[in-house]
């Protein structure tokens, strides 16, 4: 899988984790996946929930939108109803989803992490670990926060979430921050992990009536108080039941909302890409060419074979996004 590296301020890099010297080899192959198809355009740049195509064209988690970013921009999110993109300079744009003609432009001439919109406001991480919240109609600055320093970043970084009257920013330093958006004042700061590098938050929902945080080094559980399991996650789904985590050392498992483990399978050396849920079984699409489908209940599992070329991987709804192709969980009728 390619690197995806993104040059900002203090040299950060967006990395997808070290790789292992030796792979995953299951035991029993089920056979050939088949419901893989190719793509028109090859995807060059992600992020955690959009996707950019050769073509420029925009790659959502259902569709591919008729939105057409310039070549000096990356993706950064979609959110309420706007494709968010912005150059390395600081030069954020807003196009509509429904209209593709009306777009906001914002100068901001800071290299931009991470941003999302909720009605009239737009919250944006900065590379530099530096939070604000702009209106969007006036353009004026609502709150400024400094964050601590970071040195090296997983490439999925999480969007600032609104909620209610509140925007909770995962920060780049591996904590959540919470702000009133009506009294633009900071609320709270909890710390998810404290490691020195790849330790930005990849993973912020809230799930039942928890918050739910993860850094590539721990899982935070909040609400009354706070509980803390140390993993070293790479991908992380949810439904109404479980959470469910992949983690570096080849380890699937299945947690409640607070944390307590409900299910385990270990996977020797296996490198997961992504993961995705649906009805009651779960697709992993592992590095050396397998889609691993596992039932959620007894977590039991086939492995399937697919031939994988090295690119960048996007996780959609219901379909694996690698390089130029699809790989569909179900086949199309």
């Amino acid at each position: 899988m390619k690197t995806l590296i993104f040059f900002i301020p203090f040299f950060l890099l967006f990395l997808d984790g070290c790789s292992t010297k030796e792979v995953y080899e299951p035991k029993v192959v089920q056979g050939e996946w088949k419901n893989v198809q190719s793509m028109k355009s090859e995807i060059v740049d992600v992020s955690s929930n959009i996707a950019l195509l050769e073509n420029r064209k925009v790659l959502t988690k259902t569709q591919e939108l008729n939105i057409t970013i310039p070549q000096d921009q990356r993706v950064i999110s979609l959110s309420d109803g706007w494709v968010i993109s912005a150059s390395i300079d600081g030069n954020l744009t807003l196009t509509s989803q429904q209209n593709p003609t009306e777009t906001k432009e914002f100068h901001l001439k800071k290299t931009i992490a991470a941003a999302s919109v909720d009605g009239d406001y737009l919250a944006v991480l900065f590379a530099s670990n530096e939070m604000a919240l702009y209106d969007i109609n006036t353009q004026e600055l609502l709150l400024k926060e400094e964050g601590g320093k970071s040195i090296a970043l997983n490439m999925n970084i999480q969007n600032p979430y609104f909620m209610n009257d509140l925007v909770i920013f995962p920060t780049l330093d591996g904590k959540i921050v919470i702000f009133n958006v009506s009294l633009k004042k900071r609320l709270r700061t909890v710390i998810v992990s404290s490691e020195d590098f790849f330790n930005n938050i990849i993973y912020f929902n809230i799930v039942d009536n928890k918050i739910i945080a993860a850094s590539g080094y721990k899982i935070l559980s909040l609400a009354q108080k706070e509980i803390r399991q140390k993993y070293e996650i790479r991908n992380l789904v949810y439904d109404d039941r479980a959470i469910y985590i992949n983690t570096k050392q080849g380890e699937l498992l299945a947690l409640t909302p607070s944390l307590d483990v409900i299910s385990k399978v270990k996977f020797p050396f296996a490198h997961f890409l992504g993961m995705i849920e649906d009805g009651e079984k779960l697709y992993i699409l592992e590095k050396e060419g397998y889609i691993i489908v596992v039932d959620k209940k007894s977590f039991d599992y086939s492995v399937h074979e697919i031939d994988l070329e090295d690119g960048f991987v996007f996780v959609g709804e219901k379909v694996f996004y690698v390089n130029d192709m699809e790989v569909l969980l179900h086949s199309k009728k």
